[in-house]
């Protein structure tokens, strides 16, 4: 934008959805007042050549722009907002703390539909009789048509029905309408909806007040506690090992805010968690309840999102994207799995954390948000220290087994069949013999990590990343995990024509392994191959909890909060991925994943067994999680966090960039450094290549920008990115900003 400040008074600020990192002026249309166009309501503009959809974010009396260049937007889309006043500020804050245009992170808060400019409000079709057919309904229809007699004798004593109504009651009612209108009888109106839809909901809870269970004392201090900040914003920090109760606490604040006329949103990090906490919500709640998450089609998210700016749904259950979810009255939100890093986009859009906007949300509308973990993110636990966050503990309940025993398996120790050790063979046997349920972790899926020619060292490559390619028997493909690559299994090795075989293991392996070992113990799997949405999800805990199942062999979908009471061992096959890692949250993720998946053994009266299985027992990691828990865990790695200046004790952004050729992103990266200038206190390290360079056939390279600072590291940015906007190179290559990012290979 460039010009003299003048122009007409009367100006729209719009967020349109483009790439433009500003809001973009625009007049009223003519005949339109400005008190008609409020902040929250779309608007469909002219942007170039083209027609688009934009959210009127501000009035302003002045634009930067010459009067001449602006132009009226060409519709009003919205009597009312979509928006309220703050959930409007939580997507102009997003927008301005990521860096990102506005009008993608607009656009990303609203359903497809909506973003194209379908209509906020349900629409349905109803049909009726034109002045003609009303005379014909008195005058009536030749005998032999008594199917288009029925029909109009129906719309003359209805005046108008919808389409769903006649669906219901006149089946094939629609040949029927086809020859009334032919004839001119009979009329198709859209109008909007009286009864906007809600398809997935509870009107009535299906267990009595009197069934709930009585909470613990330490459970109940952590409702009241939670409970009397209703009014005003608090952030609480949930921390109980598995089993102890959160969710318990979770339903009865919900209640608590509906019971005081307010919404809740729940977040939670993962589709397939989705159903099992729907479940629970809808046998005690006595309200609608809508589902935002993206295994969704575009029309049940659309009629859920609906549903809840009406009010008609005052729970909204969601996954990431449900952060922007339109609820009125909201009075709590609740951040599930709190640590859990789908809760940050990683890919494509606007690098968002979910859990950091639900608190930035919850401050801004001036309620308790809760965020619920057996294994906290260190920088919560950092913000518990600073008195940001108040730490509620819940402690193993009465009547749960005592805490798993964790032991250590050297694998330099012991003989190893097919990934799994001796001692860990005998476990299961062990368990297994005494009606116990297994679970066997590993997080790697497929039959195997490589295929290797014994004979000249071939290893099966991915043409289009730097990554071997995975082995699926079962669907006898080699498959990348990075690009989605697939090529069919060979037998012998294209180079030399030796025969070829899987090195390694995988979830595919271990329980091929496991069912040959323990024939009379039915297993089932959990992995993205098994298990491609929530109804494949739902079917293995089915088996686990009727006990037709009695072995699981999972990777990291097993730790996502699933309840498996009958599981009495839990053996992690190989602890050692992340122990040597370059990111300095592997760590941390490693000794997460570590305590999740041990916290779902002994979940019943039973005690629990753990073993975990490493090359490296005396690992100082492993050895803090033996001897003190992730507790002792934490504290050490916030000691070295500090020492080492990493986040949470300062603050990061990384550019990446990617492009066809092998120097491109690195040379863009490269001039958008120098553009920085000298900096006092930002440090900018790199440019590098990533970890895997080459990925779906693109070249990836990064540059970290690290500042002791959170303000300083934006005054930075806010200066910088205009700068590298205006690279030529910025042109030829793919580049995004990613402010706090999680993963820095």
């Amino acid at each position: 934008m460039t010009g003299v400040e003048s122009g007409p008074v009367g100006i729209l600020k719009v967020a349109v959805d483009c790439p433009l990192r500003s809001l973009l002026d625009y007049l009223p249309p003519p005949g339109l007042r400005m008190s008609a166009l409020a902040p929250g309501a779309r608007v469909r503009v002219s942007l170039g050549r083209r027609s688009a959809v934009g959210v009127i974010v501000a009035h302003a009396e002045h634009s930067q722009l010459a009067p001449d260049r602006l132009r009226p937007i060409r519709e009003l889309l919205d009597a009312q907002p979509l928006f309220t006043p703050e959930l409007l500020d939580l997507l102009q804050w997003t927008a301005s703390y990521y860096h990102h245009p506005p009008g993608e992170v607009f656009a990303s808060a609203l359903p497809a539909a909506l973003r194209a400019g379908g209509p906020a409000r349900a629409q349905e079709t109803r049909v009726g009789l034109s002045a003609a057919g009303l005379v014909a309904a008195t005058t009536g229809l030749p005998r032999r048509a008594f199917r288009q007699r029925d029909l109009l004798t129906l719309l003359a004593a209805s005046t108008t029905l919808n389409t769903a109504q006649l669906d219901a009651t006149r089946p094939g009612w629609r040949n029927s309408a086809r020859a009334l209108e032919q004839r001119g009888w009979l009329e198709f109106v859209e109008r909007e909806a009286s009864h906007p839809e809600l398809p997935l909901g509870n009107a009535k809870p299906t267990l009595s007040p009197e069934a709930t269970p009585d909470l613990t004392v330490a459970q109940t201090q952590a409702v009241d506690a939670i409970d009397a900040a209703a009014q005003e914003y608090g952030a609480f920090l949930l921390q109980g090992v598995t089993g102890s109760g959160k969710t318990e606490v979770y339903l009865r604040l919900v209640i608590r805010a509906l019971e005081r006329g307010r919404s809740a949103l729940v977040l939670v990090p993962e589709i397939g968690l989705t159903p099992q906490l729907l479940e629970r919500f809808r046998l005690r709640l006595a309200v609608p309840i809508a589902v935002l998450h993206s295994g969704l089609s575009d029309g049940e998210r659309l009629a859920n999102w609906r549903a809840a700016r009406a009010g008609l749904a005052r729970v909204v259950i969601g996954t990431r994207s449900a952060v922007f979810a339109p609820l009125a009255q909201l009075g709590l939100i609740v951040v599930d799995e709190e640590h859990d890093g789908s809760y940050k986009q990683q890919e494509g859009g606007c690098r968002y954390s979910a859990r950091d906007l639900a608190v930035r949300r919850a401050q801004q509308a001036a309620v308790p948000v809760v965020l619920g973990s057996a294994t906290p993110a260190l920088e919560s636990l950092h913000n518990v220290q600073l008195g940001r966050y108040r730490q509620l503990p819940l402690p193993r309940r009465a009547d749960q087994a005592a805490a798993p025993r964790l032991a250590l398996i050297d694998l330099r120790a012991h003989a190893v069949h097919a990934g799994l050790s001796g001692p860990v063979t005998q476990a299961i046997e062990r368990h297994l013999h005494s009606d116990g349920q297994v679970l066997v972790y590993l997080n790697r899926r497929g039959y195997a990590p490589t295929l290797l020619c014994t004979s000249c060292g071939w290893i099966a490559p991915c043409t289009e990343c730097d990554a071997r390619l995975t082995v699926h028997r079962l669907a006898a493909q080699l498959r990348c995990h990075y690009c989605g690559a697939v090529q069919p299994l060979p037998v012998r090795c294209g180079r030399c024509g030796f025969a070829v075989r899987p090195v390694g293991q995988g979830t595919e392996r271990v329980a091929e392994t496991l069912a040959t070992m323990f024939p009379d113990a039915p297993l089932v799997r959990l992995d993205r191959d098994t298990a491609r949405d929530a109804t494949d999800v739902g079917i293995v805990m089915d088996a686990l909890l009727d006990g037709s199942a009695r072995i699981l062999v999972g990777t990291q979908m097993v730790t996502k909060g699933h309840h498996f009471p009958g599981v009495s061992l839990v053996a992690v096959i190989n602890a050692d991925q992340g122990l040597f890692s370059s990111d300095f949250r592997a760590a941390e993720r490693l000794a997460q994943t570590i305590v999740q998946v041990a916290g779902r053994a002994g979940r019943g009266a039973r005690a629990g067994e753990v073993l975990i299985q490493t090359e490296y027992p005396e690992h100082p990691l492993l050895q803090s999680l033996i001897q003190g828990g992730y507790e002792g865990f934490a504290a050490g790695a916030l000691e070295e966090r500090a020492a080492a200046r990493w986040p949470p004790f300062s603050r990061l952004a990384l550019l990446r960039a990617s492009a066809r050729g092998a120097t491109q992103a690195l040379d863009f990266l490269r001039h958008a450094r120098e553009r920085a200038g000298p900096q006092p206190s930002a440090r900018l390290l790199g440019p590098v290549p990533a970890s895997m360079a080459r990925r779906a056939g693109r070249y990836h390279a990064q540059l970290l920008i690290e500042h002791p600072e959170r303000g300083g590291l934006h005054v930075f940015l806010k200066g910088w990115l205009p700068e590298v906007e205006h690279l030529p190179e910025s042109r030829r290559v793919r580049w995004a900003l990613d402010v706090d990012p999680l993963d820095i290979q």
